[in-house]
Formats: structure tokens, sequence, C-alpha cells
């Protein structure tokens, strides 16, 4: 499996930068086995049928980018630095790690200047980032983020314009309960509060799980040889209460269909054995063609990156070919590409 067997051509201008309003207004391209339909996500419910299960990724995303200055003593004044922070995980300790740029511009001692009058030191730089504390305690982290962050838009988002107020609310799913992530599952994102209401009223079930994401969702794959990526870990959990709704969801026949990658692969991580199980930990599935489903039944997702792991995913669900052949099919249509953009609905068996 070679990485340009997942390659297609994407014009630019399909990359949305804002979502559609409100939230349920963008688009739906429903995949039944090899047929496919042109809706809205309004019609989501016209597809689902009662003893169906939907899996919501109750995730929080933080405002993990932190604009920045560097100050250190020198004689000529140089000291002051522009630098950007996006932080990825926290630390036992207290301490976060924290992609930066430039990182050139840092070495372990640094003092940094935030928004609103707050402060972190750099302790250490790796070769890929570096490891940041606030002066502040580790519960008032989340305070301080929420004075000095940003929303941390996806890379092909922030190079076209900068988070804004708006951002707020757009990137962040109505459920949204744990604190923790730093890029949003961003398939709940087409879910509000009356599209909800109709699918409980024609019997759909919901269970929450929760896996925060992290920045290396949007790292490209840079091998030949997609079998030899190696994914990057993020914390999950699905709780007893979850897996014994899933389970008796499987059991009585109805379909367990994940909203949005994330919520899939840790679904999918916890039924490792064979059965869904509750799990708490690390996880760094990595699901591409030839993979055997042992949870999901269908999947609501957007649509992905060429060449990236996600649209491996959804190629594994669904098979490679046809799955090329729907992206062209929502080229052509000009469906609206990624974070923001619009829906899909994959169900493989039809």
């Amino acid at each position: 499996m070679k990485l340009s067997d997942f390659d297609f051509d994407l014009p630019d201008d399909l990359i949305a930068t804002r979502p559609a309003r409100p939230r349920s207004a963008s688009r739906l391209l429903v995949a039944e086995g090899d047929a496919r339909h042109d809706c809205m996500f309004t019609d989501l419910p016209d597809w689902l049928r009662p003893g169906d299960r939907l899996v919501l990724n109750d995730t929080k995303v933080i405002p993990a980018r932190l604009p920045a200055v560097r100050l250190r003593e020198t004689a000529d004044g140089s000291g002051r630095a522009r630098v950007e922070f996006t932080l990825t995980a926290a630390q036992p300790d207290g301490t976060w790690r924290a992609l930066a740029k430039p990182l050139r511009k840092l070495r372990a001692g640094d003092a940094i200047e935030l928004a609103a009058g707050h402060r972190a030191t750099i302790l250490e730089r790796g070769e890929t980032d570096v490891a940041l504390r606030f002066y502040c305690a580790p519960e008032e982290v989340q305070t301080l983020l929420e004075a000095a962050g940003e929303m941390p838009l996806p890379p092909y988002i922030a190079a076209k314009r900068a988070p804004d107020a708006r951002d707020r609310e757009d990137y962040q799913t109505i459920w949204a309960r744990h604190a923790g992530a730093v890029a949003a599952p961003t398939a709940s994102l087409h879910f509000d509060a009356p599209l909800l209401e109709r699918l409980r009223g024609m019997g759909v079930g919901f269970t929450e799980v929760t896996l925060h994401v992290g920045a290396g969702t949007f790292l490209p794959v840079k091998v030949e040889d997609v079998t030899t990526h190696r994914m990057h870990s993020e914390w999950g959990e699905v709780t007893p209460d979850a897996a014994a709704a899933i389970a008796e969801t499987k059991a009585t026949g109805g379909r367990v269909i994940p909203v949005g990658t994330t919520a899939l692969r840790l679904i999918e991580s916890a039924a490792a054995n064979g059965t869904i199980r509750p799990f708490r930990g690390e996880t760094d599935i990595f699901i591409y063609p030839g993979y055997d489903f042992r949870v999901a039944d269908g999947l609501i997702t957007n649509f992905h990156l060429p060449q990236s792991t996600l649209l491996m995913l959804v190629s594994a669900l669904m098979g490679r070919e046809r799955m090329l052949a729907l992206y062209d099919h929502a080229v052509a249509e000009r469906y609206r590409f990624f974070s923001y953009g619009d829906a899909s609905l994959l169900l493989p068996g039809g």
C-alpha cells in the first residue's frame, strides 16, 4: 500500500474557512454501499433507524494557541522576539509540551510574555517542541488559556486567516465537557440541539466517549509504504456504562455509528480483544485498508486531506476505490472540505 494510492486533486477554494450557519445547514453526502445520495445534514434522520446508536466524542477544545513574546536579556535590546505556541499535552508535573514557531528562536531559560499579563518559562527545547511552565497553579491554567489563548485552528485554515471570537463557539461541539483537546472532533460540529431532539424522538441512542484529539492529527504521512507509518498517541476513555450501551446495541441488532474518526478509533481500541470493553489510557491505533472493524457499522465524518491517515481510515471502512470515487463526486459537486466543511455518512453495508 503506497502513500500515492490515497492522493486526489482538491481545488483550494473548496477548503472551508468558516462553518455553515446554523450548524446543521451543511451538506451531507450519503454513501450506502455503492450508492450515493446528495443531501443536507438536516436529512440525517432519514438515513438512521430506531435502535441505532451514535457515539459522540465529548472532549472539549482548549484555547491552545498562544501568541507570545520571547524575553531575553541582551545588550542591544534584541532579546524580544515574537513566537507562537500550540499546547499539545499536559505533563504530570504541571508543565506542558508545546509546538513552537519559530522553534530556533527559543532556548531553555527564556522568559515568555503572554497576553493579559501572563508569563511562562521555557524549561527545555527539544528537536520538535518545548517544555513550558506557566506562572500559575496547574488548576489555574484553564483560566490563563481563556484569557491569553486562541482556538487552535487547523494549519490549512490558520494559513488563510487568524482565529477570532467566532471560533470560540464554532470550533467546539455543543456537548463538549472534558477539556483537553487541541483539535476539534469536527464531524460533531454539524449537530445542533433541534437535530439531536429529532434523532432522540425517533429512537436513536447516544453514547459519549472521550478522546482528547492531539495536534498529531494534522501530521503528514512521510513514508511511502503506509503500513510502516507510526501514529501519534492520544488519551481516551470508554466508561463501563458506555461500553455496556454499545454492546447492547450490537446484541439487539442496532447499528453503532461513531460521529467522527476520533470516536471510531477509540471504540475500536476498546474492542481490541474482539468485543467492546471499558478503556482508559493512550491509543495509537492506525486503521488502514485490510482492518477488520469490530464495533463500527458506519461513520459520520467530514472530507479529509489527500494522503492523510484519516482518508486511509475511511478507505478501510468503504474500500479505497469506492472512497476515491466518492471524493471525486464531492469535488465535482463542490462540497466543502476539511474541519469546517461538509459531512458524509458512510454505510459500507448499505
